[in-house]
């Protein structure tokens, strides 16, 4: 399991207008506690809170907490404060809850005195000779609760704390059915970087603090939390607004979708045009035009060689066509740039790149056509993103508005990086291009990164190894373009693009696997997508009635 599949507590914030949820470093996370404490808001208080919600988290995770038998692995700092708030509070709920003490804490630990008057169960590691009262819990437990150690800088784990790690891991191993919740990330996972330390475990649930951390997006650390919970620990929503990066939630897209008013006609939902496809990949260009199709843009039109038109037409009962002139058999010819020239007035964004291939004629019909002045906004994916890698000073050259697409590779060969550089950091890549290039930039992956050329970065929740297949970034693509041509903005198009697409790719998986999962299964589900989202709106308007 992964992080992306499932969110299951938000908080709201604001960023630029709408309610998003932040991704925060560890040192940010820091100076949101202090500025915590100069408004009357002390660690104890922001702790308690803290506790209270993973108590409520944990009993909404495992469902009657009278059955379960809960073992908190309590360690030396804030992290394990945190758990014996929650310890306290699970216990007042009914559950049977123990504790054991990993690391020493404070001799007047107040949360510690007010599990010790519960009587709750706790052994000391300092005790514990050969951890015998430890492996006695541990055999007992139907869940185990990671409180050792949080967003601060850790040493390899090592001692004691790498002992009972070891041993709870073995004991998941021997019975699956024991759950691992990790407070606010599993122990020996870098906040930041997402680095694990071999002794880190494989939490089912990772419950975060306030706002998810940054290494939870990225690998391993992101294979280590499992589903993510956010919870509320009392932090007031404008001392996080100076922080540009975002998590993509069910509310925000909500936000964004298109309306769509009753006495609507085609052309109120934007026309796109899309340049795309070759002899040798005609699928791609088809399913380009399908994903516009399906998220609601009013016409579509298909514009490719002209000998490919009878494929396409069969295929693309919807969609009109522009033939255009060719230098062989499937390639467009440099002469079609003036067609399109004269075409596109009529376009509210124009998608080039699905499927062109790569011959010598197709690329100087791509860069003729990409740095010519006065073209509908733009989506650029694929071939089209390859040209540009072998143009010189490209992004002084196209207009501000362009949304680039490129998954790993098509980035390096953009930026110059290498794969490995880029996926080590890929917020970080993305926003630093998208402010170079002054492009909204889709880095495409799982947790697929969107950042404007003002900084603003949204990541998605969602990794999905079953779109990890030929064509879904061509529907990608076109789901974006769909959504600019019906007037969302540059950035907001992006990221609800890889919103609504993330979506569609988990309602197939649930429904199919993650195996043999194809490009085109995504289709009828992103209407089924934007349907959901728009019911829960109605729902919660009709609660708040």
């Amino acid at each position: 399991m992964t992080i992306g599949e499932y969110i299951a507590t938000l908080k709201s914030n604001r960023m630029t207008g709408f309610s998003t949820m932040k991704i925060v470093t560890s040192e940010e996370m820091r100076q949101i506690e202090q500025a915590c404490s100069s408004i009357g808001l002390p660690p104890e208080a922001l702790m308690e809170k803290a506790g209270k919600s993973i108590a409520e988290e944990v009993g909404r995770i495992l469902g009657d907490v009278n059955r379960q038998r809960v073992l908190f692995l309590v360690g030396p700092g804030n992290n394990g404060g945190d758990g014996l708030v929650a310890a306290r509070h699970l216990h007042d709920q009914g559950a049977g809850v123990s504790v054991f003490l990993a690391g020493r804490r404070p001799a007047d630990d107040p949360n510690l005195r007010l599990v010790e008057e519960r009587n709750i169960t706790i052994i000391d590691a300092s005790r514990d000779e050969n951890l015998a009262g430890f492996d006695e819990l541990l055999a007992s437990a139907s869940c185990v609760i990671d409180a050792l150690f949080g967003t601060g800088k850790i040493r390899p784990l090592q001692g004691v704390f790498q002992q009972v790690l070891e041993k709870t891991l073995r004991a998941k191993e021997a019975r699956g059915g024991m759950r691992i919740i990790a407070v606010d990330l599993p122990s020996g996972v870098d906040a930041d970087s997402g680095a694990a330390d071999p002794a880190s475990l494989s939490a089912d649930n990772t419950i975060s603090l306030g706002y998810p951390k940054t290494g939870l997006f990225r690998f391993p650390g992101a294979e280590r939390a499992g589903k993510l919970s956010v919870v509320d620990i009392g932090i007031p929503d404008y001392l996080a607004d100076a922080i540009t990066t975002g998590l993509t939630t069910d509310e925000w897209a909500r936000s964004i979708l298109p309306r769509r008013p009753l006495n609507a006609n085609k052309g109120d939902f934007g026309k796109v045009l899309v340049v795309a496809g070759s002899m040798n990949y005609t699928g791609a260009a088809c399913l380009a035009c399908s994903g516009a199709l399906r998220v609601g843009a009013g016409l579509i039109t298909l514009a490719t060689a002209a000998s490919l038109l009878p494929v396409m037409a069969a295929k693309l009962t919807e969609v009109t066509h522009l033939p255009l002139p060719e230098s062989e058999a499937g390639a467009i010819s440099p002469r079609a740039v003036e067609l399109i020239d004269q075409q596109s007035k009529d376009y509210d964004v124009m998608l080039v790149g699905c499927g062109l291939g790569q011959s010598q004629s197709t690329v100087d019909f791509v860069r003729a056509l990409l740095l010519k002045q006065g073209l509908p906004a733009l989506v650029i994916d694929a071939d089209a993103l390859n040209t540009l890698a072998i143009t010189p000073d490209w992004w002084q050259r196209l207009p501000n508005d362009a949304i680039l697409t490129p998954h790993p590779g098509e980035m390096g060969r953009l930026s110059g990086l290498e794969i490995a550089e880029i996926q080590a950091d890929r917020t970080g890549t993305t926003r630093k291009f998208a402010r170079e290039w002054q492009k909204t930039v889709v880095l495409k992956g799982a947790y697929t990164a969107v950042a404007a050329p003002d900084g603003r970065v949204m990541v998605s929740p969602m990794a999905n190894p079953g779109l990890a297949s030929a064509g879904t970034g061509d529907v990608l693509a076109g789901t974006i373009a769909g959504l600019r041509a019906q007037g969302c903005p540059v950035f907001e198009s992006a990221v609800l693009g890889v919103y609504l697409h993330g979506k569609a790719g988990e309602m197939v998986r649930d429904r199919l696997g993650e195996a043999g999962m194809i490009a085109s299964d995504l289709l009828p589900s992103l209407p089924a997508v934007i349907k959901q989202l728009k019911e829960q709106s109605q729902e919660r308007n009709a609660a708040g009635n």
